[in-house]
């Protein structure tokens, strides 16, 4: 299979906060590998502006620095040299009027204008005023927004309006890199392209699904950030927010970015209040010499959470007693990110008891080793009978695109692609993360008014012993945290 890589018009690209970690990690190391691929135009420019005074030459410098570390290239790659051609730099102090007229003589006319607000969200409204005060942004314009975006309902609907009194919601892509993973998309694909699915997709068929997202790293080095935010705000309100919506949403009537995203904003409300008795928080221990949460968070007193399970409900037509489980931790087990769909039992089995067969289950992988396992029951091969056993049916991006599988395009590479498009369909709109607050804001004063600390758990677990009883309480089990 051979993938078709399409160029995008000429653009010039603004990246605010280009000395920080996400542009060096992420955004500079994601522009270069869609250079390589031949997506980005050789007349492109792609300007780095942030506080620190240096000059061009020192600004690709550090940029080569940052490409030969995190997307694995030689430094004296021909290619880099190429790529290091497009990039330039301003000191931009977005307080205040220095560099906005230096950054204006940059902006070609004729070109895609986008602008990477990779900065502290209590800086998005002085660069949104500025830009438009100065005349470098105009109604085609295009600006892309980091999370967090707000930190709940109130600070969500400020940011909103700040942003609105400059650009126009069309203009604004707010970012959610889980969107932009392979197989977050192909979930999509596999819903609506394929009849085997989708007249399954709903409650007379589905028990139950699982969303997890685990990581084995703890806090350390962001402890006074992630203190501040707790794991639903960095992770339930955004990231698994989207995800359920994926899995929930019904068809929409095109794929369209507004037709999606009204679809995606129609589930979040329908979902019902979640009940105390329904969430379950955690916190990791110390353990050996190794810092619990407390440590890497300096706060002896935090009563953050580092885990959160929880049981949700949607009320509407497809998903009414279809619960959905979902759950998000630090320095559990196993790094993984997985969508489980676990159909309901047969309703009479004609074999024996000891082969009865067990539940199907599709299993969505994002992380690691993106791909998809469809569980089924097949006869065990042999004579003497009819044994019955439960097989998977795999398949990893790696294994079946080869290559290419192996090496697709990372969330952030695409998404920029499709700023550069004009293609909002995997960007989240103003009403949509407004609903996500509305709904987590009640969840999060509730913890607060009950004074009550976390569950503690041991790191290299699967979470607190609470999360498990959330699941037997129902007859189910978690799916085994593994990579």
């Amino acid at each position: 299979m051979v993938s078709r890589v399409i160029p995008v018009d000429d653009f010039d690209l603004v990246i605010f906060g280009a000395t920080g970690d996400l542009a060096h990690r992420k955004i500079l190391p994601g522009l270069f590998r869609r250079f390589v691929a031949g997506q980005i135009p050789e007349t492109s420019r792609i300007v780095g502006a942030a506080r620190t005074q240096m000059d061009d030459g020192q600004f690709r410098d550090e940029a080569a620095k940052a490409i030969c570390e995190f997307a694995k290239v030689k430094k004296n790659d021909p290619r880099l040299a190429q790529f290091l051609e497009l990039l330039g730099y301003t000191p931009i102090d977005v307080k205040g009027d220095g560099g906005w007229k230096e950054l204006k003589s940059r902006m070609r006319d004729g070109a895609v204008h986008a602008f990477y607000f990779s900065v502290a969200p209590s800086l998005f409204g002085d660069i949104a005023e500025r830009l438009s005060g100065h005349g470098i942004a105009d109604d085609n314009s295009r600006i892309v927004v980091e999370k967090p975006f707000g930190r709940d309902l109130a600070s969500a609907k400020a940011l909103n309006a700040t942003l609105a009194q400059h650009f126009h919601e069309s203009q604004i892509y707010r970012i959610d890199h889980y969107l932009g993973k392979e197989t977050v998309q192909n979930l999509m694909a596999v819903r609506f392209a394929n009849v085997l699915f989708e007249p399954l997709w709903n409650a007379q068929y589905v028990d139950h699904v699982q969303i997890t997202v685990a990581e084995t790293v703890g806090v350390g080095g962001r402890g006074s950030y992630y203190d501040k935010s707790g794991a639903i705000r960095d992770m339930v309100q955004n990231h698994m927010m989207q995800l359920l919506c994926l899995i929930a949403m019904e068809p929409p009537y095109h794929f369209d970015p507004d037709a999606v995203r009204d679809e995606k904003l129609k589930v979040i409300r329908a979902l019902e209040p979640v009940l105390p008795e329904d969430i379950v928080r955690g916190q990791y221990q110390a353990s050996g010499d190794r810092p619990g949460y407390l440590e890497d968070a300096e706060n002896p007193d935090s009563r953050t959470e580092s885990y959160v399970a929880m049981k949700v409900r949607i009320s509407n037509w497809r998903w009414q007693g279809t619960p959905f489980y979902l759950r998000t931790g630090k320095k559990l087990r196993a790094r993984t990110s997985e969508i489980a769909i676990t159909f309901k039992e047969p309703p009479h089995s004609i074999f024996d008891d000891t082969g009865a067969p067990k539940a199907n289950e599709l299993v969505i992988r994002l992380q690691p080793n993106e791909g998809m396992n469809l569980k089924v029951m097949i006869k065990e091969p042999g004579p003497g009978g009819m044994r019955l056993v439960q097989v998977p049916l795999d398949m990893s991006f790696a294994d079946a695109l080869g290559a290419e599988g192996s090496d697709m395009p990372d969330a952030y590479e695409r998404l920029i692609m499709d700023v550069i498009r004009g293609n909002q369909t995997l960007f989240m709109r103003g009403d949509e993360v407004e609903a996500a607050w509305a709904w987590t804001d009640p969840i999060i004063e509730a913890w607060e008014d009950s004074k009550r600390a976390p569950e503690p758990y041991d790191p290299g677990s699967s979470g607190p012993e609470e999360a498990l009883r959330l699941m037997h309480r129902d007859n189910r089990r978690w799916r085994e945290i593994r990579s």
